[in-house]
């Protein structure tokens, strides 16, 4: 995971926001409870199921057992006594973690020797007096200090603060007066702010107003206050840091800004074509989990298959290569690493020139022996992404999902209306359930009004939907801040924002040269990002905390703001080519490898970093999004969500805003 080799932002050199997680998390915690005298030298790390998850997104277990942790235990299972060991605990300061430490170190007979208490963020001073009030504890505490680190880092420039029921809570149907409420948005507030203890970044805070704020003959709910609240919420928390954190900036260093899935409904719906999005959305995979099947010999000589689970992740060169490449694209481009590969390595050649002879000679064994010590992990490597690639192209062609995918983006260009809709819907009776509904929800999404009436309902009884799936697309509601309630049967109300355009279609985007047709969608938080940088976001409509001086412009002052040279316009309603391949500079089989060796290359002398934060969930376009405006704005941009999300996800969140009693797994797709 190592990225770069340094602290500031401002001078030089850079750590990324996943490896700065992951410093603080061996080195300032772990590391510091080295004792060189000690004769305990191995130590316990204890963590609740919060902590653990914080520690296992940013760390893998060998790099734990290297900084001397030889057992790693859940604080709340029952655990052995382990009196000549040390212990490190990694727990959220809540009552309840906080009586259960006290539990194993009180009395006669503690767990353990020592403990070295490190809570994740601020503790209640209540608490601190009720562990200093046990006298039988106190000389056993080592160390007991506030790590301020809850949040979870998904990617070197994303994090989640695991809210996965964020819709539901925040936007649902019962959010008036609900508990839950309140309790969403100050945990996330907490987790959002610990990010930037982490970072020793102090943000300017800005926000999308509320609705009212713009329209006084609008009427205010909670719902529309969420990112007002959350802002205001995070902002207390920084104000703390900057009297409890030593070395906390006084002065803002970089740019916050805090919006809701309303900004954008069509990005958790549509289908994104890389090959990191479509392995998530067309695969099932468990997260970065994929299983696939492998021959293996068994002692008889025989074959049998085995399932094998697979992480796809940073440390996979040849991930991190393709993940944002279109699937075309990486399709093309794995079929030549495989190609190269074989042409350029000993062990492959003689493997399938062994093929066509049907035997071995003395000789040829020889060669193979010296080579297969890197043809047996590459060739795996590579087997294996062109063995995903092809399951997701076979389930593109299954699917029709190319023509599918084309009428989505006409809707959202303005291309396509309800005729073309229609049409679709009448003569392909055999697209499935769901995508008919995702064509729904991103028609309902850019025309609102033919829902007011019963234009709405006709086109999803045209369409077949379930109820449902019916209730996916009336909560949409939601997501708009709109108070309007409900009407039976199927006819009801969608009410998105009254300030936007009629129909607010994508504008095209012709800053990249030779984009795929199927890639002509973007996030909105492309455009936000780009206007957040220029110093160009209205402030009516995202007002900030902080108020910054009129000089900023969210640049350091060696680093002036860089402005590209557009392209030359492009006509994107005429169609492509057959050929929907990109231009690109292909590599050979190895290649790949220098992503990792050099990834920290692009992160030097970086101007002041943007973090973006979505409540209600992220999706893997925006995350794709901020690593591309990273490369073009010389910055870094951080996403931040309450979840990550991927389509069939996003759409089960939605039904359950109105669903009660009832689970995630019972309302998947």
């Amino acid at each position: 995971m190592s990225m770069s080799d340094s602290d500031s932002s401002q001078s030089g050199d850079h750590k990324t926001f996943r490896q700065i997680t992951r410093d603080r998390l061996l080195c300032e915690m772990i590391r510091s409870t080295k004792v060189k005298d000690s004769k305990s030298t191995w130590k316990v790390l204890i963590m609740d199921k919060v902590t653990v998850r914080i520690m296992s997104n940013s760390c893998k277990m060998v790099d734990i057992t290297e900084e001397g942790v030889s057992l790693v235990e859940d604080l709340y299972k029952r655990r052995q006594p382990l009196p000549t060991m040390d212990a490190i605990y990694f727990i959220q300061p809540t009552k309840e973690n906080v009586a259960l430490f006290l539990s194993d170190m009180s009395g006669r007979s503690p767990l353990y020797r020592k403990a070295y208490v490190f809570f994740s963020s601020s503790i209640q001073k209540e608490l601190v007096a009720q562990i200093k009030k046990d006298s039988s504890v106190l000389p056993r505490i080592a160390a007991l200090s506030e790590m301020n680190l809850e949040y979870f880092a998904i990617d070197s420039q994303g994090f989640v603060t695991d809210h996965e029921r964020a819709l539901e809570e925040l936007f649902g149907e019962n959010v008036e007066g609900s508990h839950k409420y309140n309790a969403c948005l100050n945990t996330m507030a907490t987790r959002i702010a610990t990010t930037f203890a982490s970072l020793r970044e102090f943000p300017y805070v800005r926000y999308r107003a509320a609705k009212s704020s713009l329209d006084v003959s609008t009427v205010t709910t909670l719902r529309d206050l969420v990112p007002t609240k959350l802002a205001a919420a995070v902002w207390n928390c920084l104000a703390k840091y900057k009297s409890t954190i030593p070395d906390f900036p006084q002065g803002e260093t970089c740019e916050l800004l805090i919006v809701d899935r309303t900004i954008d409904q069509i990005a958790p719906i549509i289908h994104e074509w890389t090959y990191d999005a479509m392995c998530h959305d067309l695969l099932n995979m468990e997260g970065n989990k994929y299983i696939h099947e492998v021959k293996v010999e068994t002692k008889d000589g025989k074959q049998k298959t085995e399932k094998k689970e697979v992480l796809l992740e940073d440390h996979d060169p040849i991930w991190l290569e393709l993940r944002h490449a279109h699937i075309a694209d990486a399709s093309e481009r794995l079929h030549e690493k495989m190609t190269n590969f074989i042409m350029k390595n000993k062990a492959a050649q003689i493997h399938q020139s062994s093929r066509d002879r049907g035997e071995l000679s003395t000789r040829d064994l020889q060669k193979v022996v010296q080579a297969l010590p890197n043809y047996g992990e590459q060739m795996d490597k590579l087997s294996l992404h062109v063995e995903i690639a092809g399951k997701i192209n076979n389930v593109i062609k299954e699917l029709g999902l190319r023509e599918i995918g084309q009428l989505e983006q006409d809707l959202a260009f303005g291309d396509a209306g309800t005729k073309e809709l229609i049409n679709f819907l009448r003569t392909k009776q055999d697209v499935t359930p769901e995508n008919k509904l995702r064509l729904l929800m991103i028609y309902a999404a850019i025309y609102p009004e033919k829902f007011e009436s019963d234009k709405g309902s006709k086109l999803m009884q045209l369409a077949r939907l379930s109820g449902d799936d019916m209730n996916a697309v009336n909560n949409m509601r939601y997501l708009a801040g709109s108070d309007t309630k409900k009407t039976s049967g199927v006819a009801f109300s969608l009410k998105f924002d009254v300030h936007r355009k009629k129909h607010p279609f994508r504008k095209e985007r012709n800053d990249e040269a030779g984009t795929w047709q199927l890639s002509r969608f973007y996030p909105m938080i492309e455009e936000l990002i780009e206007k957040l940088s220029k110093g160009e976001l209205p402030k009516d409509e995202y007002p900030c905390m902080n108020d910054p001086s009129p000089t900023f412009h969210g640049t350091s002052q060696s680093l002036p703001v860089r402005t590209t040279h557009s392209q030359p316009a492009y006509s994107m309603r005429s169609r492509r080519p057959a050929t929907w391949a990109r231009p690109r500079n292909s590599d050979d089989g190895y290649s790949s490898d220098s992503v990792l060796r050099h990834a920290s290359s692009d992160f030097k002398r970086m101007g002041q970093r943007i973090f973006i934060f979505i409540v209600g969930g992220a999706t893997r376009s925006e995350l794709r999004a901020v690593h591309k405006l990273t490369s073009k704005l010389k910055r870094e941009i951080i996403l931040g969500s309450s979840s990550l999300d991927d389509p069939p996800q996003f759409i089960t969140k939605l039904k359950m805003m109105s669903a009660q009693e009832l689970s995630l797994d019972d309302l998947q797709i």
